[in-house]
């Protein structure tokens, strides 16, 4: 199995100027970049591929020193766009022929969540956390029965669902659906849409039923994506002293 990191983002919102990258500040002692690699290599993870771009060669440096997978570096020069050119500057990884991971680096999670990702018996998989503040913020995941029905920030009025919860922005594609992937972020790419959030092209591929992308609910479990200044102080009080060691 290989997982693909996101790491090229210049977090504005967070570093507010700091050349520092999300993926190497430090919890308890441990940057996030450092947890992944340590997480990743407990599941059996055998290669990562790192998206990089902002400050880049900090991540490079801090990986020569970092257990984990055999690592990959791909650089993005359009790091300010969105992330879906990120993404695509992976898809060498994504048409590898194995199934792949898709992660977010800018997250402090208990390790069970990635483990419950990479052992669930659902092929192509997004996590599920119901419990979540309402918002404009986090990515819902909208389900009816076992379908998705809906992957983005803002629901529609009216929409039918019977669950929802937030994204936690990691997911698992089967070797067809990561070259299926591949493909839409290649058309993306040529249709001039760039700049759009990666999500966009996972929210096709949830959409379409004949690919039956199911869930792993991991309600209950201790996550917090860092994006804001006020995250740094809820991971250091609230979601750092419920991980496991990690």
């Amino acid at each position: 199995m290989h997982a693909i990191l996101l790491a090229a983002g210049v977090g504005r919102r967070l570093n507010q100027g700091r050349p520092l990258p999300k993926c190497l500040l430090e919890f308890g002692g441990m940057t996030l970049l450092e947890r992944h690699c340590r997480n990743l290599l407990d599941c059996g993870v055998d290669n990562l591929t790192v998206c990089v771009g902002h400050e880049s060669e900090q991540i490079a440096d801090a990986l020569r020193s970092l257990p984990g997978p055999a690592t990959l570096l791909h650089y993005n020069p359009l790091y300010t766009l969105g992330s879906s050119f990120s993404l695509w500057s992976a898809r060498a990884t994504l048409a590898c022929g194995d199934d792949v991971l898709v992660m977010d680096a800018d997250v402090l999670y208990h390790a069970d969540i990635l483990r419950r990702l990479v052992t669930s018996p659902v092929r192509n998989c997004y996590l599920l956390d119901r419990d979540f503040a309402p918002g404009d913020e986090p990515v819902k995941l909208c389900m009816a029965g076992a379908r998705i029905v809906e992957f983005r920030k803002r629901v529609a009025d009216g929409l039918a669902y019977d669950r929802i919860g937030e994204s936690v922005g990691f997911f698992k594609f089967d070797a067809a659906t990561a070259l299926l992937l591949a493909r839409l972020l290649d058309a993306y790419v040529a249709d001039g849409r760039r700049a759009e959030p990666h999500e966009e092209a996972l929210r096709d591929l949830a959409l379409r039923p004949e690919l039956a992308i199911g869930v792993e609910d991991i309600t209950g479990l201790p996550w917090l994506e860092i994006d804001f200044p006020e995250d740094l102080i809820r991971a250091e009080q609230h979601v750092l002293p419920l991980l496991d060691g990690r």
